[in-house]
């Protein structure tokens, strides 16, 4: 009987003794890698009658049962050191980076909101908001400041808005260039999660557009997740709180979720989008299950979805 462990591989004679032996080296790495290889594979696990310790020793895989068990505590601390390595997946960057979007903007939308009301109380009639606004701030600083070919410098000559001199200039001139900072990383995180939607989930792009695709993937907690669950699932994440009030008897079943900010619905007659919310999240359960085992475009997904959608416009 032939018996693979995780510092040998034995052939073992019908009486339990051991008859052939090809001990490992002692190196800990190796070791550590062979043993994650048996860890997925469970047919390779030895019958319980083997006893490792004794036929380690045996092989001269160890001098003894000391040595055995110093051997594998490294192992297994060398093991779950590369599963911890190796847990980093292409779909965890794409959580990372539509959590790191959430933050920028919850941050930015405070911080635009103290620049509008500070800037918005010198120059009102500037007009502008929210990225705009720390641009114009950052560029031009006050509005005694602004050149002579500016379009609002005639506007900023006759401004109802408090004065302000040279050192709140600066103060909030520095502040709206950090905003603007912070608006010009949004912009290079988002191109970074398009960039690996369509490296890793090229149908889920196409069908759900990269922000969405991104987005559903990271709350189901990654690609392979999201695959794992039915359609009905996917229609109504994010739509918790309507949920659990309908499970509670006290509001109707929910029609979509997070869904609802594609096009295909938010663009919708109220009529139909539960019909079209159902047509998508059949397309994306189907995307992403595709995504999750061949990564391959799919061109017929996006295909049949388009052909659903037509028929629910024309009412068939």
């Amino acid at each position: 009987m032939n018996v693979k462990t995780w510092f040998a591989d034995i052939e073992i004679n019908e009486d339990g003794s051991v008859a052939e032996c090809s001990p490992c080296t002692q190196d800990v790495q190796q070791l550590a890698e062979r043993l994650l290889v048996f860890q997925k594979d469970p047919k390779q696990i030895p019958p319980a009658c083997f006893d490792p310790v004794q036929n380690a020793i045996e092989c001269g895989f160890a001098a003894g049962e000391t040595e055995y068990y110093s051997l594998l505590q490294q192992t297994c601390i060398a093991a779950t050191r590369l599963k911890i390595k190796n847990s980093y997946s292409p779909d965890l960057r794409i959580i990372h980076a539509v959590e790191a979007l959430d933050d920028i903007d919850e941050a930015a939308n405070l911080l635009a909101e103290r620049l509008g009301i500070w800037y918005g109380e010198h120059f009102p009639e500037a007009g502008m908001l929210t990225e705009n606004l720390a641009k114009f701030v950052a560029e031009n600083g006050l509005r005694q400041d602004l050149q002579q070919d500016s379009q609002f410098h005639e506007t900023a000559r006759s401004s109802v808005g408090m004065e302000m001199d040279a050192e709140d200039g600066a103060i909030i001139k520095a502040f709206a260039a950090d905003l603007t900072s912070l608006y010009e990383r949004r912009h290079v995180i988002e191109a970074y999660i398009h960039k690996n939607m369509e490296q890793l989930a090229p149908n889920l792009d196409e069908v759900a557009g990269a922000n969405l695709g991104a987005r559903l993937i990271s709350m189901a907690g990654g690609l392979q997740s999201l695959s794992r669950m039915p359609s009905s699932t996917i229609q109504v994440m994010g739509a918790n709180q309507a949920l659990f009030k309908h499970l509670r008897g006290k509001a109707t079943s929910p029609k979509h979720g997070i869904i609802f900010n594609h096009p295909l619905i938010k663009n919708s007659h109220p009529k139909i989008r539960g019909k079209m919310a159902r047509a998508l999240a059949s397309g994306l359960s189907i995307a992403s299950r595709v995504d999750a085992f061949s990564g391959q475009l799919n061109p017929a997904i996006k295909e049949k979805l388009d052909r659903k959608v037509r028929s629910i416009k024309e009412g068939n």
